[in-house]
C-alpha cells in the first residue's frame, strides 16, 4: 500500500499585521524597542492587511469549489485567524478552518519586541552568540531556533497527511513557518533555507503551493505568487513578520 499523501499544500502568509508596520517603522531610527502594546498572538490586522486578505478572498471565491481547499489549518495567532476570516468572507466560501498551535511564529523569548539596535544594546552577549551560530540553529534564552520550529511542522506534516489524505490543505501562517515547511517538503539544507530568507519575498498573503506529482512527491508550484492582489490593485508588503527586527 502506498504512503497517504496530501494532493495539493498550499502555505499563506497573513495580510499586513500592526506588527509589520511597527517593524517597518522602526527599520531605519535608533529605536531599540517596538512599539507594541499587544502580545505577539493578540496583533492584529492592519486596515491594509485586512484589504490584502479580501483581495486574496476574492481570487479564491472565483474559483470553481474542486479547485478550493478542502480544509484550512490556521495559526491561532489573531493577524492569521482574520486573515482566514476575511478572506472566506470575500471568497463566500464555506471551508472548514482548524486551528493548530503549531503553525505559531517562531517564539522570540527574552528577545521580543526588541529591534536589532536593542539587542546588541541591552544583550550584547546574545548578539555574538547569534552572530556566530546563525539565526538557524541559534535559540534565543525562553525561545526557539529555527530548528525548534521545524520539529512542531514535522509533527503537523505527519498529522495533516494523516486526517487528510489525498486532499487539497491551505495552511494560513507567518514567514518562518513556511520558510521552513518549504525546507521539509523540498529536503533543503541550512544554506537553502538561510537563501530563502534572505531572499525576502514572502509577501504578506502570497501563496506558495506543491502539488502531488507521479512519484506522489509534492512539487513546487507557485513560490510567493502574488497576482490575486495585483488583480485587485492591492499594495504588496514584505516587511519582516515577528516582532524582532533581528532574524
Amino acid at each position: 500500500m502506498m504512503n497517504p499523501e496530501l494532493s495539493e499544500l498550499w502555505l499563506l502568509r497573513h495580510g499586513q499585521s500592526l506588527g509589520n508596520v511597527a517593524n517597518d517603522a522602526a527599520r531605519d531610527t535608533d529605536t531599540h524597542r517596538l512599539d507594541l502594546a499587544e502580545r505577539d498572538m493578540d496583533v492584529p490586522l492592519s486596515d491594509l492587511g485586512v484589504e490584502q486578505s479580501r483581495a486574496f478572498g476574492k481570487w479564491l471565491g472565483a474559483k470553481p469549489e474542486t479547485d478550493r481547499p478542502d480544509v484550512v489549518v490556521c495559526s491561532p495567532y489573531l493577524r492569521s485567524a482574520e486573515t482566514v476570516r476575511h478572506m472566506l468572507a470575500a471568497a463566500h466560501a464555506a471551508i472548514e478552518v482548524v486551528l493548530d498551535e503549531r503553525l505559531r511564529e517562531r517564539e522570540f523569548g527574552i528577545l521580543d519586541l526588541l529591534t536589532h539596535r536593542g539587542i546588541v544594546a541591552k544583550y550584547p552577549e546574545e548578539a555574538e552568540r547569534r552572530s556566530r551560530l546563525g539565526k538557524f540553529y541559534y535559540r534565543p534564552p525562553g525561545g526557539e531556533s529555527w530548528v525548534d520550529v521545524a520539529l512542531r511542522l514535522r509533527s503537523l506534516r505527519d498529522s495533516i497527511v494523516r486526517e487528510y489524505p489525498d486532499r487539497r490543505v491551505l495552511l494560513v501562517t507567518h514567514e518562518v513557518p513556511i520558510i521552513i515547511t518549504r525546507y521539509l517538503v523540498e529536503r533543503l539544507d541550512e544554506a537553502d533555507a538561510l537563501a530563502l530568507s534572505a531572499a525576502g519575498h514572502v509577501a504578506n498573503c502570497s501563496l506558495t503551493t506543491f502539488v502531488r506529482d507521479e512519484e506522489r512527491r509534492l512539487r513546487l508550484e507557485l513560490d510567493a505568487w502574488t497576482v490575486p492582489l495585483r488583480q485587485e490593485h492591492t499594495l504588496i508588503t514584505e516587511e519582516p513578520d515577528a516582532p524582532v527586527a533581528s532574524r
